[in-house]
């Protein structure tokens, strides 16, 4: 079966799109989507920059958010845009990375809806918790492991190999032959380079 990485990072607007329909589009084309999470932080800083462009770049900033309302409204999805921004994504990606992978997307999408759905604030620990019980998962052994230097080092693996292969924003997705494919608007062209559709 083709694979296809998704590499997102859970206080990117653009991701929430993307993880929101990316599974269902992979699953309809026989792509495999493997999910990884890392954090766009260090990438950022390594440009020069200490926050997100869209911060750096009010009327950039301005565009993302009318566009994610446009993009939402079409969708049937809700969009209430937390505060601050960018979110703290740190113990949001060491939970996904601790949560078994079978059960990752749906965890994912989770904190998705609830930070860009809701506003809420996914550096809230007992926010992480909630829904992880609400998906029927072991809250308190996923925190302990969470926690574990193995997951933190994980963490950084995941980032700095998102460095090598020359991401620099979110969502990224990577074919198999190195192919990067950057935002959500370029998922159906990602799966098809996936597939060998040239």
């Amino acid at each position: 079966m083709a694979q296809l990485d998704f590499w997102y990072e859970f206080a990117s607007t653009y991701s929430y799109l993307a993880a929101m329909r990316c599974q269902s589009v992979a699953e309809a084309s026989g792509v495999r989507l493997r999910w990884r999470p890392f954090l766009l932080g260090p990438i950022f800083v390594a440009q020069g920059w200490n926050t997100s462009p869209f911060n750096l770049y009010p009327a950039k900033g301005r565009y993302m958010l009318r566009d994610l309302e446009r993009i939402c409204g079409q969708r049937g999805l809700t969009f209430r845009p937390p505060e601050p921004f960018p979110q703290n994504s740190l113990l949001a990606a060491r939970v996904a990375l601790a949560v078994p992978e079978d059960r990752r997307p749906e965890f994912s999408r989770a904190v998705y809806l609830a930070e860009f759905g809701e506003g809420r604030n996914i550096a809230d620990e007992s926010l992480l918790g909630e829904l992880l019980l609400r998906l029927g998962l072991p809250a308190a052994e996923i925190f302990e492991k969470a926690k574990s230097d193995a997951v933190r080092a994980m963490l950084r693996e995941e980032t700095a190999t998102a460095q090598r292969l020359g991401l620099f924003g979110a969502p990224s997705f990577v074919a198999g032959d190195g192919e990067i494919f950057w935002g959500d608007d370029r998922l159906e062209q990602a799966v098809a380079w996936a597939k060998g559709e040239r």
